[in-house]
């Protein structure tokens, strides 16, 4: 039963007990404050000295602790946890993060080491594992992905300009990197680039440096079917689907033990908000990130909306974070 209190002081706190102490200065990064909110997540504040990067952990018995978020301060803020309302207990501490080299992102426990899942732009993101960087989807150009290192794999969903982009995959692809992606977008590239390409169709799949890397399909009625690719990836026995730019499909209902989907959700390009929750209560990933959601007329879909829909009784967790 959820008896949360309204205050926290100091670095330890669950949504159903709360273990305090004053805060000293030796103790920042800190914990603030722990609040209950609508829907039964749990919101954070935090405090930590500016620029400091920092990582919030995740308990369930207050022996085993898990990193579940890494961030860079501004002075204070706060995360709002969507799994909590999905488990008994849930502890929390901070800590300070001493190698500089670490990508602020979601953290993913995987059987070789964390995966850290760092945002960048509508339907870009990148995911640091086991020493490899895998770009999604990069475009922008050298700027957008400024201080993060090299990829070492570039997925490519497909050849629209939101997803693809010749000149950012030679600023950001490094000197050992791979790209996948589909026909139409290797036609498109330099021999250069052709040479570290490794096309992919719907339904085939390719491996690269230990991540398992499946094409799935991705169309609608402005894609063509074949065109593009979703792609469900492996990684340290862990499922992760990128959906690419899809409709509603059959497909993507039948999609089984995903354990992290990025799900786009704009109109008229791909799925509706109702569109992405019905799906996603189907194939029922165990965390659904709602990425690609800027409609044509520059709003931005209604995410609330779609977790509410998505709903608790389905066992996913809405993690909502901020592409734009």
């Amino acid at each position: 039963m959820r008896n949360p209190l309204p205050k926290l002081l100091g670095g330890v706190a669950i949504s159903g007990l709360v273990l305090s102490f004053a805060p000293s200065a030796q103790e920042l990064p800190s914990i603030s404050r722990i609040v209950p909110v609508p829907g039964g997540d749990v919101r954070i504040d935090w405090t930590a000295p500016q620029g400091e990067l920092f990582r919030l952990e995740t308990s369930g018995d207050l022996v085993r602790w898990q990193p579940w978020i890494t961030l860079r301060s501004s002075g204070t803020g706060r995360q709002t946890d969507a799994a909590a309302p999905h488990l008994k207990s849930r502890f929390y501490r901070s800590l300070p993060v001493t190698d500089a080299e670490t990508l602020t992102g979601d953290h993913l426990e995987t059987e070789a080491g964390d995966a850290v899942i760092h945002p960048v732009n509508h339907a870009s993101f990148v995911i640091q594992w086991n020493g490899i960087m895998i770009y999604n989807d990069p475009v922008g150009g050298a700027a957008a992905y400024s201080g993060l290192p090299p990829a070492d794999l570039i997925l490519v969903s497909h050849s629209h300009g939101d997803h693809f982009s010749a000149a950012t995959l030679s600023a950001v692809l490094g000197p050992e990197g791979a790209i996948v992606a589909p026909r139409d977008v290797f036609n498109s590239l330099s021999a250069a680039l052709r040479a570290r390409t490794t096309v992919l169709a719907n339904g085939e799949g390719t491996e690269w440096l230990g991540v398992g890397v499946e094409a799935v399909p991705a169309y609608n009625s402005r894609h063509s079917r074949g065109s593009g690719n979703g792609y469900v990836v492996t990684i340290g026995g862990r499922r992760l689907y990128m959906s690419g730019d899809t409709g509603d499909v059959a497909e993507m209902r039948s999609l089984v033990n995903i354990d992290v989907a990025f799900l786009c959700m704009n109109v008229p390009f791909t799925m509706t908000v109702t569109e992405a929750a019905s799906a996603v209560r189907d194939f029922r990933p165990r965390v659904v990130y709602p990425y690609h959601y800027r409609n044509q007329d520059s709003t931005l879909s209604n995410l609330e909306s779609f977790k509410s829909m998505v709903g608790l009784d389905g066992g996913t967790e809405v993690r909502i974070r901020n592409w734009y």
